[in-house]
């Protein structure tokens, strides 16, 4: 396998269970053998992506004390700006050659939280940009749930298993900016590899190149998706819950080559998390002899914040 399995989620959405039983199938096996599929016909306009694009280029390109001034304290990098370097790789040193911005949820009047999610940072230069971007990450979110609800029915689980802790969940959408690159970079990347900490991550903007995976056998290889699919991994959270069965595959964005120095890159990855609460206990269905429990019991909020001393968005 040199490149990662492609589904369509029109087959899961059809009403023919055998185009339905097949998506489950491809992306189940897709998850236990690499972690990763590109998905093509999600919930994404061409056009919503065009105006997200156009917003986000908008944003990065203000002047950098415009753009401070939405990097907010106290927040630990949860909603606004955050800037060049301040992220780094699990167990590494080195900044990622990266600034970015996230976007959090802003839930619906009856979900009924435990929890109050900090308030969306408003940006007054650029008057679509926050509208779009929760354009966006609606139909993220949205495109997300009905991939959970296949790989429930992949594990054995109700179809509807995912839904309440996905719906209105911690998730955040993250467009991200790695400015060309002027001088060699010593020992940094644009993003060090690593696995992510949700349950799924739904990617734009794999396809401009520098994305890759590592296989069962340590082979790097690079995940290249068609212009109009998403790349969908399984984090942390997920595989954590099904004790190992679904794979949070390690990966990372290689900085170009040196003739490609002076081009920007943009991706906007969407984390699915769910509500905070959401137990990530090893599923009953994915213990047996062979695979006995590997993991204490944690909560998702409990799990997240251990994560985020780790990565360095937030002080012990």
């Amino acid at each position: 396998m040199n490149n990662i399995p492609s589904v369509d989620l029109a087959d899961f959405l059809s009403d023919d269970l055998k185009r339905k039983q097949k998506f489950v199938d491809q992306i189940g096996r897709a998850y236990e053998e690499i972690g990763f599929v590109a998905l093509k016909n999600h919930f994404l306009s061409d056009k919503l992506v065009e105006e997200l694009y156009k917003e986000v280029k908008s944003f990065f390109d203000l002047p950098l004390e415009t753009k401070k001034k939405y990097e907010i304290e106290g927040l630990a990098g949860q909603r606004g700006y955050i800037s060049f370097g301040k992220e780094h790789a699990k167990g590494k040193k080195e900044g990622d050659l990266k600034e970015f911005w996230h976007f959090g949820q802003e839930p619906a009047e009856d979900a009924n939280l435990t929890e109050e999610y900090p308030k969306n940072v408003q940006v007054e230069e650029l008057k679509d940009f926050n509208h779009v971007g929760m354009e966006a990450y609606r139909m993220l979110e949205k495109t997300g749930i009905f991939v959970l609800r296949a790989l429930a029915l992949h594990i054995g689980l109700k179809e509807t298993y995912f839904d309440h802790w996905a719906s209105n969940g911690n998730s955040i959408l993250r467009p991200i900016h790695y400015p060309p690159i002027t001088e060699e970079p010593k020992g940094a990347v644009r993003a060090g590899a690593h696995g992510d900490i949700n349950l799924i991550t739904l990617l734009m903007g794999a396809s401009t190149g520098g994305l890759q995976v590592l296989r069962k056998d340590g082979e790097w290889i690079d995940a290249i998706p068609q212009e109009d699919e998403l790349v969908i991994n399984v984090g942390d959270m997920l595989e954590r819950h099904t004790n190992n069965k679904l794979r949070s595959t390690v990966h990372r964005v290689v900085n170009p080559p040196k003739e490609e120095w002076d081009k920007p890159r943009y991706s906007i990855p969407f984390f699915l998390h769910p509500r905070s609460e959401m137990p990530l206990d090893c599923l009953e269905e994915c213990i047996d002899e062979n695979n006995p429990k590997q993991y204490e019991d944690i909560t998702a909020g409990e799990f997240l914040h251990q994560r985020l001393v780790e990565i360095g968005l937030l002080k012990k």
